[in-house]
């Protein structure tokens, strides 16, 4: 990899930069959106507008941690999809203008492939062929790759997102968004096993959450109606609860799916493979059933550039590059 790209990563509410050269990260900068927070979620048109805001100067961080000039760049990685349209919209111009103005290659990234290639940024690595989980607010996967560009989805949810789970039921408890960490949080404190809730199952590898959300809300309505101050003295069990039923959903999933494949190089993805409660059990699963599992640092869990850029790496070394008439495609899968 004797080659230095800019990666650029505006799917969603973080607007991310990154420098990738022979193959290293030398810089991952991360502007987080903090407006939605009084919105109770992502506001689309803020989220675009505050990426325009952002964009130059992460970029320029991105440069200037790296040490290096635009002038050094090979190429301009950026993610197509998916995501929400306007603020992929923003990254994608910028992507363009950018590689334009130097007359170097574009390349174009499936935002959840990234992901998954993040795993390549840090040893240890897995090995082809494995399995990857790719778990965020937005999708639920299981997924078999079987080289850095080769992916088929094997599983995924038939409804809502298991990170849209985690943050429905934070909303329920009267958490402050992003509710997902928080639930986290408070599960660390409390009995997992305190309360039931239901684990659906569905045909295949597929998954459902949206049964599940609809269990806790009807078991705090009626919690609530006998106890009003049920949620808070019982914060901590109730957190640990939901994210005991949520955990083993996806887990449930990925053990068929290994014993379906044979394949035992298990990986995780996505923002909510930073739940300490699924890098937990997917280890103890790995312990007892012999699997070997690879954990991303928090770092390149969420939504980052340097994920971007790993892609656009593999991407550049076998010359699959974008034209200038490229568009961002919100619902690109892999």
């Amino acid at each position: 990899m004797n080659f230095t790209l800019l990666a650029i990563e505006s799917s969603c509410d973080e607007t991310a930069a990154a420098v990738i050269k022979n193959g290293k990260i030398l810089s991952n900068i991360i502007a987080t959106q903090s407006i939605h927070q009084k919105y109770g979620g992502i506001v689309p048109e803020l989220a675009s507008r505050a990426h325009q805001q952002n964009i130059v100067p992460a970029v320029a961080q991105a440069l200037l941690q790296a040490n290096i000039t635009k002038y050094m760049l090979n190429g301009v990685a950026f993610t197509k999809g998916p995501g929400l349209l306007g603020s992929l919209l923003v990254g994608v111009s910028f992507a363009k203008a950018f590689a334009l103005g130097l007359n170097v290659p574009l390349i174009e990234v499936n935002h959840m492939e990234a992901h998954i290639l993040a795993h390549f940024i840090d040893d240890p690595k897995p090995s082809f062929p494995f399995l990857c989980l790719t778990v965020s607010g937005g999708h639920t996967q299981i997924v078999l790759v079987t080289d850095y560009l080769e992916m088929k989805v094997i599983g995924q949810t038939q409804d809502d997102a298991v990170g849209e789970a985690f943050d429905k039921s934070a909303k329920l408890l009267g958490l402050p968004y992003p509710g997902g960490p928080l639930v986290d949080k408070y599960a660390q404190l409390g009995n997992p096993y305190a309360y039931a809730f239901p684990n659906v199952d569905t045909p295949a590898l597929n998954y459902s959450f949206s049964g599940i959300k609809t269990a806790i809300l009807y078991f705090l309505r009626d919690r609530t109606a006998r106890e009003p101050d049920f949620v808070e003295k019982n914060m901590n069990d109730i957190c640990a609860s939901i994210q005991e039923a949520l955990v083993e959903i996806l887990l449930k999933k990925l053990r068929k799916a290994v014993n379906e494949t044979g394949i035992k190089e298990v990986a995780i993805a996505g923002g909510v493979s930073a739940n300490s409660g699924l890098r937990k059990k997917l280890q103890e699963n790995a312990d007892k059933l012999g699997w070997n599992v690879y954990i991303p640092r928090f770092e390149y869990c969420t939504d980052n550039a340097a994920m971007i850029a790993m892609a656009g790496a593999f991407k550049y070394e076998r010359g699959i590059f974008a034209d200038q008439q490229v568009s961002p495609d919100p619902r690109m899968k892999i």
